[in-house]
């Protein structure tokens, strides 16, 4: 399945929708998808994985380096929509540390306000 990063505000949240497989072909849509979402904007940024049907070991691996960026420049990410198994790994991965792992993006948007 084709990966795609669709961006939509809710309350003031810079929300990315994530679709598909994140792999190595994702790279350009997951970018592309956090400078839409951060343009203009420098509230936190949530990454709703709900959509989100495999993530592999380079997939990780870009999610890191969007996490990177996003700390460099201050952002707060927030997460939700993980599968039980992708919640393990975010914990295994320490991924974790650097977001705010949430259930729904209703949790989300409370935690991004908090």
């Amino acid at each position: 399945m084709d990966f795609s990063a669709d961006v939509r505000q809710i309350d003031g949240l810079a929300v990315i929708d994530l679709h598909g497989e994140i792999m190595a072909g994702a790279d350009d849509a997951l970018t592309s998808g956090f400078v839409r979402a951060t343009t203009g904007n420098t509230g936190p940024v949530l990454l709703n994985f709900a959509d989100v049907s495999y993530i592999n070991s380079t997939g990780i691996a870009l999610i890191v380096g969007l996490l990177a960026e996003a700390r460099a420049s201050d952002r707060r990410i927030l997460v939700s929509g993980l599968t039980d198994h992708y919640k393990d790994i975010f914990e295994i991965t320490r991924i974790s540390d650097f977001v705010t792992m949430c259930d729904d993006e209703e949790s989300a948007a409370a935690a991004a306000k908090a």
